[in-house]
């Protein structure tokens, strides 16, 4: 390979795979922690050919994985220089932030003043308050709120405060507003959430059923992103998945919607099937959100083997004018106490058709190298954090 740049970089997050614990674990609680180790050891060992011969195991031993004699990709960990461990936290600065004012999260609820004041200016009384799955939350409490009118809020392990209504009892419109007006309240330091989420369902008591107008309201980075500089040079941003989320568009000329991992994949193949110049980024959130949080080990492994599959449907989309990068964002360890996110290493794979093999790359200081890399194949602006490793790639 000559120093030519990559006309695409398709980025993949693997939600919350962390690969073991980060040197300040215990400042977070997760001391032992191991995402993707304690998955393999759980299910007496995992079966990802095409990651393992990617590099993973060359990353760290995992049970079931052979570490490969010549990796196809540069295979490394980053760890995270931010105070959070949480998915705005991680994407952001996957993209070149280094967030020095973590989100809340509330794993006892919200604050009572903060819930007065959702009342008072909605109008509203609020029932739940607690973290819980949205399904489980609609089985317990949507009768009494069909009963009452009172709007449904609870929370995950995530800095998101979500808002469950029946679209017959309150309309989508008021909703959005009951939203909007949560959006403000919590934009105060004292609070700080990262995300309201809207969340209306249909049906009857034993059948409710969340609908497809779930609507975001995320916080827009608080500095500028390397997507930002991407698009301001002209260069295509493709957010598949909750990216578009994430970042509350900033930066993103095309968003993707997808419904799980597999349509992740499906949406990415499609992408990577066509023409443009710039990133693709998606996220596959069934880790973290189906397994890490409910802490299932042997769903979270299926998953990750059922991710390894679709893997060379990807690869087979890729020239040699192409890089794949493939991470994490944090760690959610589904054998770990609790349901919360685990502060973790996460895992470095680069790989191109252009290479003939992969080399370990220098432990990496923070997520950011990733959009140093990134931005330095663009020649877009280099963002204040991370250090590029594209240099790296040169001499293949």
């Amino acid at each position: 390979m000559t120093n030519k740049p990559f006309n695409r970089v398709h980025l993949i997050v693997l939600d919350s795979v962390g690969i073991g614990e980060a040197p300040d674990a215990q400042a977070f609680g997760d001391v032992g922690s191991d995402t993707l180790g304690h998955i393999a050891e759980a299910v007496g060992g995992l079966h990802m050919p095409n990651m393992a011969k990617l590099g993973l195991a060359n990353i760290v031993p995992v049970k079931g994985l052979t570490p490969s004699d010549k990796p196809a990709a540069y295979f490394g960990k980053l760890q995270e220089a931010s105070v959070g461990k949480d998915t705005m936290t991680g994407h952001w600065e996957i993209m070149g932030l280094n967030i020095d004012t973590p989100f809340k999260v509330y794993p006892e609820g919200f604050p009572e003043k903060l819930i007065q004041q959702l009342e008072e200016k909605t109008g509203r009384k609020v029932i739940g308050n607690k973290p819980a799955s949205g399904t489980e939350i609609l089985d317990e409490l949507g009768e009494e709120h069909m009963e009452t009118g009172a709007i449904i809020v609870y929370t995950s392990a995530d800095p998101v405060l979500q808002i469950a209504a029946h679209e017959e009892v309150i309309p989508l419109e008021e909703l959005y507003q009951i939203c909007e007006i949560a959006r403000e309240l919590t934009l105060e330091p004292e609070f700080l959430v990262g995300r309201i989420i809207a969340r209306p369902f249909l049906g009857e008591k034993g059948a409710f059923k969340r609908t497809s107008n779930r609507h975001d309201y995320a916080l827009k980075p608080f500095e500028r992103t390397v997507m930002n500089e991407l698009k301001d040079i002209g260069k295509d941003v493709i957010a598949i998945g909750k990216i578009n989320d994430i970042y509350n568009g900033e930066g993103v000329t095309k968003a993707v919607r997808t419904k799980d991992n597999m349509d992740g994949m499906d949406k990415l193949v499609q992408v990577a099937g066509e023409e443009f110049n710039g990133m693709s980024f998606l996220n596959l959130v069934d880790f973290d959100a189906l397994y890490g949080h409910r802490r299932d080990p042997k769903g979270y492994a299926e998953a990750l083997e059922a991710f390894d599959r679709r893997l060379p449907e990807v690869l087979d989309k890729l020239s040699e004018d192409d890089l794949l990068i493939i991470t994490a964002d944090h760690g959610n360890d589904p054998t770990f106490p609790g349901t919360d996110h685990t502060r973790e290493f996460v895992p470095l794979l680069a790989f191109s058709p252009r290479f003939s093999g992969g080399e370990e790359l220098e432990l990496g200081k923070t997520f950011a190298d990733i959009g140093a890399t990134i931005a330095d194949n663009f020649s877009a602006p280099l963002p204040k954090y991370g250090k590029s490793f594209l240099s790296r790639f040169s001499g293949q």
